[in-house]
């Protein structure tokens, strides 16, 4: 968990270290000076992620809609936890990466793009009744996003990718028509034949307020390149003696995508790079798009996770760390790239926790997720001779980490892995990666 009463040193480049120690070996040489010591690196820091956060801002699960609390208030609370442990504010954190799934809801039937190019919808029962378009998301969806970013806006730098939800439209393929007709009818183990497959398009609404021309963005030097107006971005950081580069991909993101990260990252050579994008992993840790949401079956310009690994993430030596959300749960692997390096893929998605909402005495056939607070705490130690990247759990709503929570394992173990016992859940969320040649490939702090 964040130490936020621990004082933070900036980060000191390496040429200034060797300066101030030339200097202080010159002035220790005059008599009555006293030398000057050199700034010490701090070399550990931390990277708040924040996933699926649409259940906290989906107008129907607000006050004014019948709901017994205003969701919306769990999630300014997290983006209040994040801002007050910045590094800015003498806290542990040094950069903020936002899975997608930003909101909930979409505002059209269907986008030009897709209808232009030949692609028709169908009805969809059970999925419309969830997700019909709305004006709502522009009045109270949107606006309480950016409320909660604006908490950390100038602060930090930040990185926001696009969900399928915050997409203009999320409609049923006609390739693939939902064949149940209400929630009696779904079977589990088909979930693409009952439910139908949905596909996103259209990203106005995400650029209106992540776009690359926003105030969030537009001038901020950390800011360093954008594609599609901001559907794909990336970000500089400096932490732990090191500068990292970030890319955030858009949702199943198409070859134009992928050739412009590769771009960016030919234009930092030699930086750690970690790559944030919604769909890349499920549960059981396995490259596979959600049978429901496969964007690569709906429209093949867009690329499945495992192609993304295919044809970026394994060919690029920088890339060390991929964080996603999307599936419902958590799962974390290890492969070696093509260079036969380590590359440490991390999901995180608690958009089904709902206990708040069963305390509330919410009644429904559907479970009602909410999120609970739970956000990652990915806090790396650059000082050893291999770095450690310490993965928690941490709830702001409870005020406790996973580890700490009695009640953990049966609020949210049989939703999500039943077969796991009490502990081997709680190690699901509270782990430690060793980093082990992150040093050969990147240097020393």
């Amino acid at each position: 968990m964040c130490r936020s009463a621990l004082a933070r040193q900036p980060v000191i480049s390496s040429a200034l270290i060797s300066l101030t120690a030339l200097a202080a070996a010159c002035t220790s040489a005059a008599p009555g000076v006293q030398p000057v010591e050199a700034p010490v690196i701090d070399h550990a820091f931390t990277i708040a992620v924040l996933p699926d956060t649409q259940n906290y801002l989906d107008y129907t699960h607000q006050t004014a809609e019948g709901f017994p609390f205003d969701a919306s208030e769990m999630f300014l609370e997290q983006m209040q936890f994040v801002a007050d442990n910045l590094e800015s504010e003498g806290g542990e954190i040094a950069f903020v990466s936002s899975l997608g799934d930003v909101w909930q809801h979409q505002t059209l039937d269907m986008d030009e793009e897709h209808r232009a190019r030949g692609f028709e919808r169908v009805a969809n029962p059970i999925m419309d009744a969830h997700f019909a378009p709305t004006d709502k998301v522009k009045t109270v969806e949107m606006p309480k996003a950016h409320e909660g970013f604006s908490l950390i806006a100038g602060k930090t730098p930040f990185s926001v990718v696009p969900g399928n939800h915050d997409y203009d439209s999320m409609w049923t393929s006609a390739k693939f028509p939902p064949q149940s007709k209400g929630p009696a009818d779904i079977d589990p183990n088909d979930l693409k034949t009952s439910l139908g497959v949905v596909h996103p398009g259209g990203l106005d609404n995400f650029r209106s307020v992540f776009g690359a021309e926003t105030a969030f963005f537009k001038g901020q030097p950390w800011y360093v390149a954008s594609h599609e107006g901001g559907a794909d971005s990336a970000q500089l950081f400096e932490a732990g003696g090191y500068r990292f580069l970030h890319i955030g991909l858009q949702f199943d993101p198409p070859d134009a995508s992928l050739e412009w990260a590769a771009s960016v990252i030919a234009q930092y050579p030699g930086l750690p790079t970690i790559v944030s994008t919604h769909d890349y992993m499920t549960r059981e840790g396995e490259r596979l798009p959600n049978p429901i949401v496969d964007g690569h079956a709906v429209d093949p310009i867009n690329n499945s996770p495992e192609m993304v690994w295919e044809k970026l993430i394994s060919q690029h030596d920088q890339i060390f760390l991929v964080l996603c959300g999307h599936e419902h749960g958590q799962a974390w692997r290890v492969d070696d790239n093509a260079f036969g390096h380590s590359v440490w893929q991390v999901l995180a998605d608690y958009q089904d926790r709902g206990q708040t909402a069963k305390d509330a005495g919410v009644q429904s056939a559907w479970p009602v997720g909410i999120g609970d607070g739970w956000m990652r705490l990915m806090s790396f130690d650059m000082g050893k001779d291999a770095p450690e990247l310490t993965v928690e759990t941490y709830s702001t709503y409870y005020r406790k980490q996973s580890r700490d929570m009695a009640e953990y394992a049966d609020w949210y173990k049989p939703g999500e892995k039943p077969d796991l016992s009490d502990e081997a859940f709680r190690d699901e969320d509270d782990y430690v990666l060793v980093l082990d040649d992150f040093r050969s490939r990147f240097g020393s702090p």
